[in-house]
C-alpha cells in the first residue's frame, strides 16, 4: 500500500487519516496496527546490510496530539498509552520503527566491517 497516498495522489495527512478511519469504522476494535521500516545499505554491486524495525500498536478513533506526521495522531503506542503524535521527539525516536531499523543497520554495518 502507498500509505502516503491512501486518499489519493495529492492527499494531506488529515485526508488520509479521515479515509482510513472511515474505512475501518465497521470493524470491531481494537484496530491492531504496526509501523514497519526496512532499511538497507549498499555498495556498488552489493547489498551490505538490510534490517527491519517494527512497532506494534493500535489505531484510535480520534486523532490525538500535535507532534509527528502522517498517521502518528491515530497510532497508539500501547505501552505508553499515547499516540505517536503525543510523544516527545526523543521518546518517539527511541521506540520508533525507523529508529529501530537504523540502529540495527548501524550494528550490522559495524559487524560487517563497513563501519569502524
Amino acid at each position: 500500500m502507498l500509505s502516503a497516498r491512501y486518499a489519493g495522489p495529492n492527499a494531506t495527512d488529515q485526508k488520509n487519516i479521515a479515509l482510513l478511519l472511515d474505512d475501518i469504522k465497521s470493524y470491531p476494535r481494537p484496530w491492531n496496527a504496526a509501523f514497519v521500516c526496512v532499511a538497507a545499505a549498499a555498495l556498488p554491486g552489493r547489498v551490505v546490510a538490510e534490517t527491519t524495525g517494527r512497532m506494534a500498536g493500535e489505531i484510535v478513533p480520534e486523532p490525538r496530539g500535535r507532534g509527528g506526521f502522517g498517521y502518528d495522531p491515530i497510532f497508539l503506542v500501547t505501552e505508553t498509552g499515547k499516540t505517536m503524535a503525543e510523544l516527545e521527539t526523543l521518546e518517539k525516536n527511541r521506540i520508533s520503527h525507523r529508529g529501530q531499523a537504523m540502529r540495527l543497520l548501524i550494528e550490522e554495518l559495524r559487524k560487517s566491517g563497513v563501519l569502524g
